[in-house]
Parts: C-alpha cells; structure tokens; sequence
C-alpha cells in the first residue's frame, strides 16, 4: 500500500461522503425559499379582499335611486325637502366616515317648507350602494358632486354642507369647483396633519389629542397606505378607535347623541361593501399626501360677490378631530365664518334642533 493513501476503516466509513457541494447549494437556497414564502404570505395578509359590487352576483341588492357617472361607477341618493322644480335653496349634503345617504342632518320638515329647500344626500364611493372607486383622490370626490348635481338637473349652483370627512371634502369642493357652489357648512372636519403651512405648534396640539392608536393608524395611512387594510384589520395592535367606536372618544356631550348612531337601521348597510373601499379609502385618502392645501390664503370667490358665504363649525370638546386644526385655518382664512361651540364634542350636529341652526345660519346668515 502506498505511504499516501489513507487506511479506510471498516462499517460506516467506509461509505462515500455526501457531496460538499451539494449540501451547501441547498443552504444557500433555504433563505433564499423561506424569504419568498413569507413573502407571498404578507402579501396574502395586507391585500383587501375585492369590494362587493351592489347589484352584482354576490353583491348586495340595490335598493335606492342610483345615477350613472361618465366613468360607469353609480352614486345612490336619497332626496327630501320640497320637489327640486320648486326649490328655492338647493342643498347636497355629504356624510362622514361610517355613515351613509340615510345620515343625512335631520332638519325639520317646518323649515324644509318654510324655506323652500330640496335636500339631496348620497352614499360616497364604496358606501352602501354606491360603486366602490379604488382610484379615489381629494379631487375626484369634488368631481362626483358636480356630477350628481348635473345628472339631477340641480342648475348652475348649489349649497353644499359636509359633516367630518365629509367635512374635510368641502375643502377640495372648494378648491376645485367654487364656481358651483353658493354657500359651504364644514361641520366638525377631519384634518390632515401634512398639509403644507401647518404650524409645529399646532401640529403638536392637534397630534397628540388624539389617542395612541389613532395616531398609528393615521400615520400608517398617510405613510404606508398598502398596509391599511392589514393594519386596521389586524389584532395584534390596537388599531383606530374611531371605527371602533371605543367610547373612551366621546365627549360628554357626545355620548348621549351616540344612541342616534346605534340605533340605525342601516347600519350593516354603511359597509356591505367591505370596509376597504370606504373605511380604509377614506382613511387613506383623508390623510394622504394633497398637492395642494387649505392653509393656502385666496379666497376662491374673490370677484364673484359677497353672496356666497362659508361657515366653519367646530366643538371645543370634539376627541374625534381636535378643534386646534379649524382654529388656525380660521385665522388664517379670513373669508370664512367661524363658529366655536364650547361645549360641545364632535357629534352636535345630530343633536335636537341643531340641524335647523346650522341651515339658518347656511341660507340666511342667522347666527
């Protein structure tokens, strides 16, 4: 036997070795697999499921008066008041988050008649029965409007009134359709913490009203909004109370108008869809990065006259959207009309009588 050649043993080995190669091919390969596994499993969690088309198979039924857009989506609506043809004011009113058409501002039928008024409200993209608009921006809401009021024969101009989310669209309305509008009620709005011109200081106020997790879930909205769906879905963190509805978010003055909300017949209605397409849309889109902001000084009916007026209403005790964001747009908005309520929280416009205040104050200047 060679000096060279190593002695072999006998049994076990003797068996020829794996391969090195091998084994470390399928090493470098296992990360690699496990990276694209979990992978494809985040992405299974973060996607929302597709919306349930009303009228589709599947879907739910449709039940209300619906008008066809130029892109082929439907908006439902829901008319009060006196007949359009005989109206003397025309107002359309747009409702907030986890609401619908139904939520309409319960005015009283004395004032409806007394002053003439046709009152149109309607289910905003992915609400109830209105189609879901997975391309929905700040403008594009302010583009439905005109629609629908065209569509319904409402004429040149018309009076809008927005409740929270809804009041934060009264701000795009008024960017990019002031030549429509005569008169705006921006009740309670919802503000977005990155609009340009927002001081540090007030942002800081504003910011930290709010609760933890609705601070999370705004900033997840705002920064990373393909993770919306999970994360106010998820159950791991607490995610935004307000589409919980964690009572801890009313005020004193809230809690017992909250029972107006519970009580809704409607109320699987407002996300037979699926909460992405309305909920997370609104979020998404409520807080979003805007090119533009309403902090920016220039009153957009400057030359047109000193008829058409905009009213801003905002409760001192609101934990919903804190008052310091329509304090300073206030102040720096001089053309608009602002009205404090110092006790109030971020539900006074349901509250017995209130309605019919905010109309006057909309239509004839009282208050």
């Amino acid at each position: 036997m060679p000096a060279s050649e190593p002695l072999r043993g006998r049994g076990a080995g003797n068996r020829p070795a794996a391969p090195a190669t091998a084994y470390s091919g399928t090493a470098k390969k296992l990360p690699l697999a496990l990276l694209v596994f979990f992978s494809a499993l985040l992405y299974s969690q973060i996607q929302p499921p597709p919306p349930k088309v009303p009228g589709s198979p599947g879907g739910p039924p449709v039940t209300a008066n619906r008008t066809k857009l130029r892109d082929g989506r439907h908006l439902a609506y829901l008319e009060s008041g006196v007949p359009k043809e005989q109206a003397k004011y025309k107002i359309i009113f747009v409702h907030g988050f986890f609401c619908c058409r139904y939520d309409v501002l319960n005015v009283s039928q004395g004032l409806l008649q007394e002053l003439g008024i046709y009152l149109l409200s309607f289910d905003r993209p992915g609400y109830c029965e209105s189609d879901a608009h997975p391309a929905r921006t700040e403008e594009s809401i302010a583009v439905d409007i005109v629609e629908l009021a065209d569509n319904l024969q409402l004429g040149p101009r018309f009076h809008l009134m927005g409740f929270s989310m809804g009041g934060e669209i009264m701000w795009s309305c008024l960017k990019h359709i002031p030549h429509r509008l005569a008169g705006v009620a921006i009740l309670a709005p919802v503000g977005n913490y990155w609009w340009s011109g927002l001081p540090p200081d007030v942002y800081q106020e504003a910011w930290y009203v709010q609760f933890r997790q609705d601070r999370a879930a705004v900033w997840v909205a705002h920064h990373l909004p393909w993770l919306a769906n999970w994360w106010n879905t998820q159950r791991l963190f607490p995610s935004s109370s307000v589409k919980a509805r964690n009572p801890a978010i009313y005020s004193k003055e809230d809690k017992p108008l909250t029972a107006k909300f519970a009580q809704r017949a409607h109320n699987k209605q407002v996300t037979q869809q699926g909460e992405h397409e309305s909920l997370h849309r609104d979020m998404i889109v409520g807080f979003g990065k805007w090119g533009w902001s309403p902090l920016q000084p220039g009153n957009p009916f400057a030359g047109v006259g000193d008829d058409v007026k905009v009213h801003l209403w905002h409760g001192v005790e609101d934990l919903f959207v804190p008052v310091a964001l329509s304090r300073h747009i206030s102040k720096r908005l001089p053309w608009v009309i602002y009205h404090e309520l110092p006790t109030a929280g971020h539900l006074f416009p349901v509250a017995d009588g209130m309605p019919d205040v905010i109309v006057k104050s909309l239509l004839l200047g009282d208050g």
